[in-house]
């Protein structure tokens, strides 16, 4: 996956802030899977992936409709921010353990 910026995780929080709450995380799972998978195919073939674009987290929650962003007095999405930037954490320490 391309390096996180702030846009890409407000993109995809906004991306969670559409989907039901029990189904968040796992689609924020889904979402870095698939911009790693993105990202892998940009570097093997110099050419987007074909539904996943880029290889960042915001190309990759693009491909949903997204809320339109509220700022950060909005509960739900704060708790959507929060999921995406634990997601990124366990990430980064899975592979600090790999």
């Amino acid at each position: 996956m391309r390096p996180v910026l702030h846009g890409d995780v407000s993109a995809a929080a906004r991306a969670l802030l559409n989907a039901p709450a029990g189904a968040r995380r796992s689609l924020c799972r889904r979402l870095l899977s698939e911009a790693e998978m993105a990202d892998a195919h940009v570097r093997a073939t110099g050419r987007l992936h074909p539904l996943f674009g880029n290889g960042s987290l915001m190309s990759a929650a693009r491909k949903r409709v997204l809320a339109d962003e509220p700022g950060f007095d909005d509960p739900g999405y704060c708790r959507c921010f929060e999921i995406v930037l634990s997601a990124l954490i366990d990430r980064q320490v899975s592979r600090a353990h790999s």
